[in-house]
């Protein structure tokens, strides 16, 4: 694995002395998921280049607020029946057209169909873009199985770099046959203007929590109903919590926690947990749910690479525990709880603690409240990626190949 940061020779600079190069984004789509945000925050925050967003895929909430922000977006047409020829060949014209400096891809597909496009076009430097680590039989699809493993065999000659976005995800690819001398890390930054604590608001509160409800330890689990995001393991810890008599209201926020989802209800229902879990859906105020609950709770089993959910809700100074997954425990470090995934009574035990050690040690609660929000702001700002994804398309301007 390469180093994070480079001495950079420019021969072109911003006035902020970072090099001005055209910078081409690829990915499937701008629907709202890790990757994508974390390429919103990116192209928001660098005003060092310039950027170009290429979505497979078209449509998507990202995609109109980043054309609001001034941001060129081109779809392509790879969904349509005979549309992979036809977006392949939109894709070469659209790249020879613009002639970018840098083709920056994000996950399997585009690595694989826009670095491919990229090298027939003529660009010399691509970097690809890692967002999972374990692939499961079974709970992968077969397509990202099929494209990791295509992708570790080109990998030698297509990308100048492979960057990953957690440290774990750079060990798993390189067992697959990803090339170890070009993967680097760069873990996703925060805007911390965006995710921070708000002061204690009881109507902000209100919002989401009756009367009553407000007297519980108010836990979360932000992410889509997805078998990687193991809900029903979740759900088997709260119904031993609960067992233990502890007292407790859990609000489930992402697509498909709703009641329309009849797989979720049934579990609710057989765990006796309808009185104990609050379904809100896909929500846009993520920052304002991260500060209402006291404890964020991911229980993934696999395939997460960098948590988001897990920073966002640490830069709002909630404690979180997570499974052991990607880099989870890089991100909590010593500020909170860490279990191993598919495990519901250690996930059980380590929920019991934290609201133990909130209704019995306020002074103990307040200090790893404040060590989370240290903990963001020190390793994982916005500023800190955007200068790591500069200082690496610097070094790829630099390299011969």
């Amino acid at each position: 694995m390469i180093p994070l940061f480079r001495k950079r020779k420019h021969l072109l600079t911003h006035e902020g002395g970072f090099p001005v190069m055209h910078i081409m984004h690829i990915i499937t789509s701008l629907y709202p998921g890790g990757a994508q945000s974390a390429l919103y925050r990116l192209c928001m925050s660098d005003t060092c280049n310039k950027h170009t967003i290429v979505a497979m895929i078209g449509g998507g909430e990202l995609e109109k607020r980043l054309v609001d922000q001034g941001i060129v977006v081109e779809t392509l047409g790879f969904t349509r029946q005979g549309g992979l020829f036809k977006g392949f060949l939109a894709l070469w014209r659209l790249l020879r057209s613009l002639r970018p400096d840098i083709v920056q891809t994000w996950m399997y597909h585009p690595d694989l169909i826009g670095g491919i496009c990229a090298r027939l076009a003529g660009i010399r430097h691509v970097c690809w873009g890692v967002r999972h680590t374990a692939l499961e039989r079974g709970k992968s699809s077969r397509s990202s199985m099929l494209t990791a493993r295509l992708c570790a065999s080109l990998s030698g000659f297509i990308p100048t770099r492979i960057v990953c976005c957690a440290h774990e995800a750079a060990r798993v690819h390189e067992s697959l046959g990803y090339r170890s001398d070009k993967l680097v890390v760069i873990p996703n930054g925060y805007d911390l203007s965006d995710f921070y604590p708000y002061s204690e608001d009881k109507n902000e509160r209100r919002i989401f929590l009756c009367d009553s409800e407000q007297l519980l330890p108010v836990l979360g689990m932000v992410g889509r109903f997805n078998v990687q995001k193991d809900h029903e393991n979740l759900l088997r810890a709260l119904a031993d919590l609960k067992s233990r008599g502890v007292g407790f209201l859990c609000l489930l926020v992402g697509a498909d926690l709703d009641a329309e989802n009849s797989t979720l209800g049934k579990w609710i229902e057989e765990f006796g947990l309808q009185h104990n879990i609050k379904l809100l859906g896909l929500r846009s105020d993520i920052p304002a749910v991260m500060n209402v609950i006291d404890l964020h709770i991911l229980s993934s089993s696999f395939g997460e690479a960098f948590p988001n959910v897990i920073a966002e809700a640490m830069a709002c100074g909630t404690p979180c525990v997570g499974t052991d997954v990607g880099d989870t425990s890089v991100i909590i470090g010593k500020c909170g709880w860490v279990v191993p995934p598919r495990d519901s009574k250690k996930l059980a035990d380590a929920i019991s603690a934290a609201i133990h050690e909130r209704e019995t040690s306020p002074s103990l609660w307040a200090q790893r409240r404040h060590s989370s929000v240290e903990r963001i702001r020190t390793h994982f700002t916005i500023d800190r990626m955007v200068t790591a994804f500069n200082d690496l398309w610097s070094d790829c301007m630099e390299a011969k190949k």
